[in-house]
């Protein structure tokens, strides 16, 4: 089934690479809706098992010197982020189901999801790492060669460079941190190494994801790749690249590293709290949505970073859920801010007029409705990974200082008004007034529709029925 997910993802990669011409235009998008379909309905088969035990397991030598096996595997924490992963490739390959689409693109794509779910899957060391580095150059050639048409290419460039310096540079460290634990434990299985202990190796792993996350101070790399990406590529970023730095804090450090990781989590919970704040104030001062929704994601992630950093089960729970929450909302606003500057030709809140009630108001909807999940609305899926971290916070395991947990929850709940203010700030410029431009409003065409709909209809499942992740019962692989 794994094996299924990730070969419909590269042969379609290696189709549109090989015959680029027979799939010019919307049969780009259409053979990659055909293979994250496949993806995602070959994940959703996989049953599910007891936590803490791997489903659909495949183990096979495969660098023996090295001892270096092709081992993969998912569980409660993985397995969800692995569709979320699918989810969200089927709906960038449905956005650009149009005429102009170059068959290029999509198979960058299709390799980014490819290698992101390898990620997910991958339970030994190198493999992991592998797969984490395949998907870097893709994301740069769709930065700099796809990016904002309204730019000049030097900028693109630029801001994809800038992405991928920072990016190389946190792998640098990760590789260095896997090396260490690899040598002391003699495996790179990541079961077998559990419980390692190195201060060293949990410190450079640490930093090595935080750039991917991003945290605060190494997040400056986010705004500008976001604002200078096409739609698709803002997606890809935040709903899946981000996750690929979350989803290695909670399986390499926390799990892996509990003992000399939580000499770390202090660190890591006022991090995160002051980047919650940080973008909460940054997006105040925001007019280009785009900016604002990535600066956004800052703020989201700061609450994963404060979840993890609690070293408890609630914690690890409410990590897996925000993450897969952030993913579907801010990966639906950014399909929101794209279809505005699509259409419009600019994504500044002065520039796009008020009044988006009048003019668009099926648009207007999905984009109030998207901008209450960001802030935790009840009934919506960001509710719960904003309760759930709190929760965590103020019940932490004992690896934490129950003082400086519940000091850094009332500091978080501080970005929730912050949050509040400026999605009705955005809301309050864009969606209400009296209309200002109407030549060229049009409302949602259908593949932006589908697109909506179908995130939205995860965002207010998620919301009602958060036992579809809860239930999975993430563990964090050791006993406090």
């Amino acid at each position: 089934m794994i094996a299924a997910s990730l070969g419909a993802f590269g042969i379609a990669a290696v189709l549109l690479w090989i015959a680029p011409r027979a799939f010019a235009g919307r049969r780009a998008a259409e053979l990659g809706v055909i293979a994250s379909l496949v993806s995602l309905v070959e994940l959703a088969r996989i049953p599910t098992g007891r936590p803490g035990a791997l489903w659909a397991e495949v183990d096979h030598s495969w660098i023996a010197p090295l001892a270096v096996r092709f081992h993969v595997g998912v569980d409660e924490v993985s397995w969800p982020l692995a569709l979320l992963t699918a989810i969200l490739t089927l709906a960038c390959c449905v956005w650009l189901w149009q005429s102009e689409t170059s068959p290029g693109l999509v198979a960058l794509v299709m390799v980014i999801a490819a290698a992101s779910i390898g990620v997910f899957v991958a339970q030994d060391l190198l493999l992991f790492f592998i797969f984490f580095e395949l998907a870097l150059i893709p994301m740069w050639f769709v930065v700099a060669r796809w990016g904002d048409p309204g730019l000049s290419g030097d900028q693109a460039r630029r801001a994809a460079t800038k992405f991928l310096l920072f990016t190389v540079t946190g792998s640098a460290l990760l590789l260095v941190g896997i090396v260490i634990v690899g040598l002391q434990a003699r495996s790179l299985q990541i079961g077998d190494v559990r419980g390692t202990q190195s201060l060293a190796a949990a410190i450079l792993i640490a930093l090595g994801l935080a750039v991917k996350v991003p945290l605060v101070p190494l997040h400056t790399w986010l705004p500008d790749a976001h604002s200078k990406a096409p739609t698709v590529g803002s997606v890809l970023l935040a709903g899946i690249f981000l996750k690929l730095g979350t989803y290695g804090l909670i399986r390499l450090n926390v799990q892996m590293l509990p003992a000399s990781t939580h000499r770390l989590v202090p660190w890591l919970a006022v991090v995160g709290v002051v980047g919650i704040i940080w973008a909460g104030l940054a997006c105040l001062a925001q007019d280009d949505l785009k900016r604002l929704v990535a600066y956004s994601s800052i703020g989201h992630m700061g609450f994963v970073a404060l979840a993890l950093a609690t070293m408890s089960r609630t914690g690890v729970l409410a990590a897996v859920f925000g993450s897969v929450a952030h993913g579907l909302i801010t990966g639906l606003l950014f399909f929101l801010a794209g279809s505005l500057k699509e259409r419009y030709g600019t994504s500044s809140l002065n520039d796009l007029g008020r009044g988006l009630y009048g003019r668009t108001p099926w648009r207007a909807v999905a984009i109030l409705v998207t901008g209450l999940a960001t802030i935790g609305l009840p009934g919506l899926a960001g509710f719960w990974g904003e309760f759930l971290t709190l929760r965590a916070a103020y019940e932490p395991a004992s690896l934490l200082p129950q003082r400086l947990s519940v000091s850094l929850m009332v500091v978080a709940t501080v970005g929730i008004v912050l949050a509040t203010a400026y999605v009705v700030r955005f809301a309050r410029l864009l969606l209400q007034g009296v209309p200002t431009r109407l030549d060229l409003d049009r409302d949602l065409v259908r593949r932006e529709g589908i697109v909506i709909i179908g995130l939205l209809i995860p965002i207010v499942a998620l919301g009602l029925f958060p036992t579809l992740i809860t239930a999975l019962g993430p563990q964090i692989g050791y006993a406090p």
